[in-house]
């Protein structure tokens, strides 16, 4: 069984930078996808990025330049760097994986029901 843990996260003030990472284990290949996700109180979770088994990263239009999600070295491995944070960014931060072949970079990667697998996710504070 796949297991997901965060690390990183924690507060900063506005402008500034975090990394959060994510690694899966319990599963002796690469996964096909790995994503982020975040929630907010009294908000819906939203999708942030994903990744590719091939380094293909794909972004929420919210963070697309200001976040770069890269593998780690390590396999099944990725980290988020979190660049000209906003208030807004506060959230819980949640690492998300997929085992089978999606074959798309559709709508579909944003979609949560898309992964199985979820961490407990790391708390990203931004304060004005």
């Amino acid at each position: 069984q796949i297991q997901l843990m965060e690390s990183g996260g924690g507060s900063v003030e506005s402008g500034g930078s975090l990394r959060v990472s994510c690694q899966a284990t319990g599963y002796r290949f690469s996964l096909d996808l790995m994503a982020w996700f975040r929630q907010s109180p009294g908000k819906e979770r939203e999708w942030v990025a994903t990744v590719g088994r091939g380094g293909k990263a794909r972004y929420a239009d919210a963070v697309k330049d200001r976040f770069r999600l890269s593998h780690g070295d390590v396999r099944n491995s990725m980290y988020l760097q979190l660049n000209g944070l906003k208030p807004e960014d506060t959230a819980i931060y949640y690492c998300a994986a997929r085992t089978e072949y999606l074959g798309t970079y559709g709508p579909e990667i944003g979609s949560a029901s898309t992964y199985p697998s979820w961490g407990p996710g790391t708390q990203v504070t931004v304060s004005s």
